[in-house]
């Protein structure tokens, strides 16, 4: 099995964190319209903060992962 190359690991590991940011994001709004029915607020609330926090979240990750010294 011949080596892969260092560019073709980074594009990999960034493709599947495209993915899992549009799952999370997803995720995120499906439990946000849930809580605000269960909750009875009466604007969409939580629809809209938790979809920003798993964006805020993930781009503190994303900054982390690449400032790492290797």
């Amino acid at each position: 099995m011949p080596k892969q190359t260092n560019a073709s690991n980074d594009l990999m590991r960034y493709a599947g964190l495209g993915a899992q940011i549009l799952v999370s994001i997803g995720i995120a709004v499906f439990i946000g319209l849930k809580l605000d029915q269960w909750l009875h607020v009466p604007f969409p609330l939580l629809v809209w903060l938790l979809p920003l926090v798993v964006v805020s979240m993930t781009i503190y990750k994303l900054i982390k992962e690449t400032s790492k010294k290797k």
